[in-house]
Order: C-alpha cells, then structure tokens, then sequence
C-alpha cells in the first residue's frame, strides 16, 4: 500500500497540489470574537482578509482537538497501513504533541509516524510535499522518514513584513522582539530558525526588502522546490515569481497565499519566499 502523508494548515500548500499528491490537511482553528472557523473549510483566503480588514476584534488561533486528528488518521488507515504526520514546529503550536497523542485515539490499527518539521508556512510545506511525491513513487514508510529528516535543516524561509503588531499580539515574535519599535519606514525580514521566528535583515525600503528575498533564494544549489507566497500583495508575488523563473529555468516556483492560519499572526503585506535546498549558511 502507498504511504499517506498528513500535515496541518500551516504549511500553506496550494489546494491543488495537496489534491495531487493525496495529502490530507487537517485545518488549523481560527477564532473571530467567539466564532471558531476550520482554516480553509469554514473561511476561505480571502474571507479571512475581508474580516481581517473589517475587524476590530483581533483573530486567534487553536489546533484541532486529539479528536480530530484521530478521525483523520482513522480515515486515512481506511486506505493504507502506513501514515506519516509532518506538522509545524512545535515551538509555534501544538500541533506536534496533539498529533502525537492522537494516536491513542485511534480506532485502527494502523503505522502513524509523527515528525516535527521545526518549521511552517511553504517551507513545511515544501517538505510535505516532497515526502508526498516519494510516497506516490512507492518509496516504504522508513525510507520517506528519512528524506525528511534530512530535508528538515534543508528548508527554508525568509519574509519582508509591512508589520510586526500581529506577531507580538499573537505571542509568536520569537526572538524578532528586537526588531520592535523599528520606523515604519524600515521593511524587517524575517525567517524561522532553529523552529522559531528569527530576525534575519532589515531593510530601507520595500523594494530593497523584495530584491534580498530574491537574493536569498539565489544562494542556493540543489534546489528541490521554491514557493513565493503573500497576502495581500499579488502583484509583488508575480513579479518576485517571475525574477526566480528567468533565474532557475527548468524548476518549478509554487504559488500559494498565506492562508487564514498563518495570516492571524502575520498580517498584511507579507511576502515570503520558501526553498529547499542547499546552502553555506543557514
């Protein structure tokens, strides 16, 4: 039987390649007021955003209950005997311990391997997706466990924030705290390091901020994928996508919009770029 591959929402993969590979995304809980909606099933992408812009009620985030990830592992075990659950950093959520302990909820027998991808956004998903394309080539269970492993210190992520108020309301600054207080006028990057979010550059202006992703990305050899992603600036992303298309002719630049689980934390006008490959420095 084929592995399946289970992840959480925060990786942010495109629908359709989620479709494709047969991942199965368990949505992340996102709070308005008292309202609780499934990432991506009860409010979509651009939902979010319209309430985001709308509100005056500051949105949060839960994981789905043990419960909910044992249904979706016994649905899954419907169609194999091997699982491999890929999750974001447990230094970000909960998600990691929850999909560990979910497995006592099971009601099948069924192989659940858990691994904490100590990373989010397309950077996790860009190594659930790369474990997906192993399991639909036939690769066995313990097999794919290494490739992540291995793939794990080989992802990365950089992002040019427009603001930093919605990182420090929602406790996941990390050690950006330092970037706290900066002009408006200075555009900070940042990234994940270690399994948090961590201050990489700040720049002097929005362009100069975009040409450093750009050059981020350019660092690396070996590439086995690249995402560029935003929230509201599409415009950016295309453009920012294209520069890395004329650059890496042959590979594949994902698209993807930050979705409602990562963007309560975010905000608006953040534009990111994910790769996994190889680089000097980390």
């Amino acid at each position: 039987m084929t592995v399946k591959i289970i992840t959480d929402s925060l990786g942010d993969i495109p629908p359709g390649i989620a479709e494709e590979l047969g991942i199965t995304v368990i949505p992340i809980n996102v709070i308005f007021g008292n309202i609780n909606y499934r990432d991506g099933v009860d409010l979509t992408t651009e939902q979010f955003y319209d309430k985001l812009a709308a509100s005056k009620v500051f949105p949060t985030t839960i994981v789905p209950s043990l419960g909910r990830y044992a249904d979706a592992y016994d649905q899954v075990a419907e169609e194999t005997g091997d699982i491999i659950v890929i999750t974001n950093s447990h230094k970000l959520s909960a998600s990691y311990e929850t999909a560990v302990l979910a497995r006592e909820r099971m009601k099948k027998k069924c192989r659940v391997e858990v691994i904490d991808s100590l990373s989010a956004i397309m950077a996790q998903g860009l190594i659930v997706m790369a474990a997906a394309r192993a399991a639909k080539d036939g690769a066995r269970l313990d097999k794919i466990l290494e490739g992540v492993r291995n793939n794990i210190p080989r992802a990365h992520i950089r992002m040019a924030f427009g603001t930093l108020e919605y990182l420090r309301r929602g406790g996941r600054i990390g050690k950006a705290k330092t970037f706290l207080g900066m002009v408006l006028k200075v555009s900070p990057i940042l990234g994940i390091r270690d399994g948090e979010i961590y201050p990489f550059a700040r720049e002097h202006s929005r362009a100069r901020a975009i040409d450093y992703l750009y050059e981020f990305a350019d660092g690396f050899t070996g590439i086995e994928g690249i995402g560029v992603e935003d929230v509201t600036t599409p415009g950016e992303a295309e453009e920012l996508a294209r520069r890395l298309q004329a650059r890496f002719l042959g590979e594949t630049i994902y698209r993807s919009r930050v979705g409602p689980a990562v963007g309560a934390h975010v905000g608006p006008r953040v534009l990111g770029v994910a790769v996994l490959g190889d680089r000097d420095q980390p």
